[in-house]
C-alpha cells in the first residue's frame, strides 16, 4: 500500500490591511497568537529558517504571516531598488511548503498612502556605523518600514535573521525605546555548503564571483580562530584573509570592523562580533560572526 502524502496547504495571499485583518479575524478571537517574518520577497533557504523558526516558536493554534513588501524608503538614489530581485510565484511555493498562514503583500500605495512618509523612525547613532557609513539613510528606511508593518499586522512576534546583524540590533533598539509590544527573536545566518551566507543577492554572481564571495566567510572563520590571542590578533588574521582575495580579483573590501554584542567599542575579553561587508563587482554582500576574545 503506497503512503498517503498529505496536500501542501496554500496560503491566504492579501493586499490590503482590510483583508489582512479578516484574514487573522479567527485566530485573534479564540485566543491565538501572530508571529510575523517580514521579508523582500527572492525567499531561500535563510527565509525558509525564519519561517520554522516562527512557526515552533507559536502554536498550533497560532498564524504565521510572511510579508512581501520591497521597501523603496531603504534604498538609496544609486541603489539596486529597480534591479532587486522579485519572484512571487516562486516566493508563494516556499510559504506553502514552510506551512505559512497568511502572505502579506501590499503595494507602495497600501504601505505609503500618503507618498513620502512626513514622520519617520530617527535610528540613531548605532545606524551611522557599518552599513550606515556608506547608506546613510539605510536604516531610516528600514525601521520605518517595520514600525509600519508592526503597526499594520499587530504581531506577538517577529523574526529577523542575524545575517543582517546591525538590523537585528537597531529593531531590538526601536521596540524597547519606543515601548512597542512585539517579542523579537533572532535566528542564526543560514549557509551554503561551502559557507557562503545565504542571501538573494548570491543569484547576481557569476561562477568567478561566486567563488570569490566565500572570502568573507573565509575571513571571519580566520578572525574567530585567532580570537583567543585578542582582539588585535582576531583582526589582522580577518584582515589577511579579505587582503588575499582582493589580491586575487574584483573585491572590494567596505568594512571590517569587531564589536561588541551590542555594536559599542570591542572588549579586551570576552563576547564579540566581526562584522564584514564587500562588493563584488557590482554585487555588495555582508555576513558577520560572534567570537569570544582572549579566553
Amino acid at each position: 500500500m503506497s503512503a498517503t502524502v498529505s496536500p501542501v496547504r496554500r496560503p491566504v495571499v492579501v493586499r490590503t490591511r482590510v483583508e489582512l485583518d479578516a484574514a487573522l479575524d479567527s485566530v485573534r478571537q479564540h485566543g491565538g497568537r501572530v508571529g510575523l517574518v517580514p521579508t523582500m520577497g527572492a525567499l531561500h533557504a535563510g527565509h525558509e529558517s525564519l519561517i520554522r523558526t516562527c512557526r515552533a516558536v507559536l502554536g498550533a493554534a497560532d498564524a504565521v504571516v510572511v510579508s512581501i513588501f520591497v521597501n523603496p524608503l531603504q534604498f538609496g538614489p544609486n541603489e539596486d531598488l529597480g534591479s532587486y530581485p522579485r519572484n512571487f510565484d516562486a516566493d508563494l511555493e516556499v510559504c506553502a511548503t514552510e506551512g505559512v498562514d497568511v502572505v502579506f503583500a501590499p503595494t507602495v500605495a497600501e504601505v505609503y498612502p500618503s507618498g513620502q512618509p512626513q514622520v519617520t523612525i530617527e535610528p540613531g547613532p548605532l545606524a551611522g556605523i557599518l552599513e550606515g557609513r556608506s547608506r546613510p539613510t539605510h536604516f531610516r528606511g528600514v525601521l520605518t518600514v517595520v514600525a509600519k508593518l508592526f503597526g499594520i499586522v499587530r504581531p506577538d512576534l517577529a523574526v529577523f535573521g542575524q545575517k543582517d546583524y546591525q538590523q537585528l540590533i537597531l529593531v531590538r533598539q526601536m521596540v524597547a525605546d519606543l515601548c512597542i509590544d512585539v517579542d523579537i527573536v533572532g535566528t542564526e545566518t543560514v549557509r551554503e555548503p561551502d559557507g557562503l551566507a545565504s542571501s538573494s543577492r548570491n543569484k547576481n554572481l557569476d561562477d568567478a564571483q561566486r567563488h570569490l564571495a566565500v572570502s568573507l566567510w573565509r575571513a571571519l572563520c580566520a578572525g574567530v580562530a585567532a580570537g583567543g590571542q585578542g582582539a588585535e590578533a582576531a583582526l589582522v588574521a580577518a584582515r589577511g584573509e579579505m587582503q588575499k582575495a582582493e589580491g586575487a580579483g574584483a573585491i572590494t573590501l567596505d568594512y571590517l570592523d569587531l564589536l561588541s554584542p551590542d555594536l559599542g567599542e570591542a572588549p579586551d575579553e570576552g563576547e564579540a562580533r566581526l562584522l564584514v561587508a564587500a562588493r563584488i563587482g557590482t554585487t555588495r554582500l555582508i555576513d558577520n560572526a560572534a567570537l569570544v576574545l582572549g579566553q
